[in-house]
């Protein structure tokens, strides 16, 4: 009784609170020491993080800070706000921006989705400012929804100043926060495209007034290291050298985070070592897929009899390679709905169970609209049911 109370207490900690909210493993037992100041492996399926070291410890991240920016952009353009279509006019305050840039001149127009790979492959300071602006109409206003967004999600060592990491005191986060900001961003597949891009000599050629750009991707993980399709690299003299790298291989993918590495071959090398630790001693197991339909209940007074339960989002599991865990489910939901039921509408629970033990806990969803039936439709459900019940 004692372990089954001790079982559900752990599984109210670590599952019903926000999904965001990671479990950790100690880095004690790694066949190997990080000269990095912070790391971070994280399985981004399931959320669970495999080593870290200082992982709320608080260090500049230099253009890490990136991603952040990339994800407001692509979560304005999902609300259609704006569109990666978008021409964008560079500011002289973007064009005046040093560090890295990509050239970019007061008056030039460019896409949103060429500034969007010159934040993430050229990891220009300018494209940075040049889609704050607009995306929300000012440089304030975009680091304001830097901060609010960070608060949403639950970061809690994280300020911005700036959408590019160039160095401001006040100004921080940490490994575990980065994974936050990540694992969202990892929710938008054309990133892949973006951050794959590993040469391109005459990038913006005749769109803007230097001519043209020699982008090359800073993150060499991308080329020589298989599987990694994102995401980003930082570096200035305060922070140190930074990355944040994602790799998958069939259904596993790892996020591995370096922090604070004395020089740029150590953090290529720590986060590939983090990454060969996480595939060679775990594998990700699909569960349950995002959109499924699990079962059905009634639907009281609606247009439609019966409405599904789909799975709110993608659900795997992390196991030890080798292991062959008893995987269950169990659904926690009302036996009837009431119309009229907007498609979405949370109506219960799917509990996922390994080796007996709760292992998650996702939202269940109505997986179609059902307006209210109307007089018509009531009648002659009730003519059908008298007709079946006479024979």
């Amino acid at each position: 009784m004692l372990r089954k109370l001790a079982a559900l207490a752990l599984f109210f900690l670590l599952v019903i609170q926000p999904a965001l909210t990671f479990a950790a493993e100690e880095l004690e037992g790694l066949p190997f020491e990080l000269e990095a100041e912070g790391a971070l492996l994280l399985d981004v399926g399931s959320g669970r993080i495999l080593a870290e070291k200082n992982l709320h410890e608080r260090f500049y991240p230099a253009s890490i800070t990136k991603i952040m920016t990339m994800l407001l952009v692509l979560e304005a353009v999902e609300e259609g706000r704006i569109s990666l279509e978008d021409e964008v006019v560079i500011s002289e305050e973007a064009a005046s921006l040093g560090g890295s840039q990509i050239f970019l001149s007061p008056g030039d127009v460019v896409s949103l989705e060429n500034l969007m790979i010159g934040v993430g492959v050229g990891s220009g300071n300018d494209a940075s400012v040049a889609v704050a602006e607009h995306c929300y109409g000012s440089l304030e206003g975009f680091v304001e929804k830097m901060n609010e967004r960070a608060q949403e999600l639950s970061m809690a060592d994280t300020r911005f100043q700036n959408p590019h990491g160039l160095h401001h005191e006040d100004h921080y986060t940490t490994a575990y926060d980065i994974a936050i900001m990540s694992r969202e961003l990892l929710e938008y597949p054309q990133i892949h495209q973006w951050f794959t891009i590993w040469m391109d000599e005459n990038f913006l050629e005749g769109q803007i007034r230097s001519g043209k750009v020699f982008l090359s991707n800073s993150n060499k993980m991308v080329r020589y290291y298989q599987g990694t399709d994102g995401l980003k690299t930082g570096y200035t003299r305060e922070a140190g050298h930074c990355i944040a790298a994602t790799a998958v291989r069939g259904d596993t993918r790892y996020l591995a985070v370096i922090l604070a590495a004395p020089d740029s071959d150590t953090r290529f090398d720590e986060a590939r070592k983090l990454l060969d630790y996480g595939f060679a001693n775990f594998e990700s197991i699909p569960v349950v897929s995002a959109g499924q339909e699990v079962a059905k209940i009634r639907v009281d007074k609606g247009k439609e009899v019966l409405v599904g339960l789909a799975v709110a989002e993608d659900f795997r599991l992390l196991v030890e390679k080798g292991s062959k865990p008893e995987i269950k489910q169990e659904i926690e939901a009302a036996s009837l709905a009431r119309a009229p039921l907007p498609a979405g509408e949370p109506l219960g629970s799917l509990l996922i169970y390994r080796d007996g033990e709760p292992d998650g806990r996702i939202d269940l969803l109505a997986a179609a609209e059902v307006p209210r039936a109307g007089f018509t439709d009531l009648l002659c459900r009730v003519l059908v049911a008298w007709l079946k019940f006479g024979r």
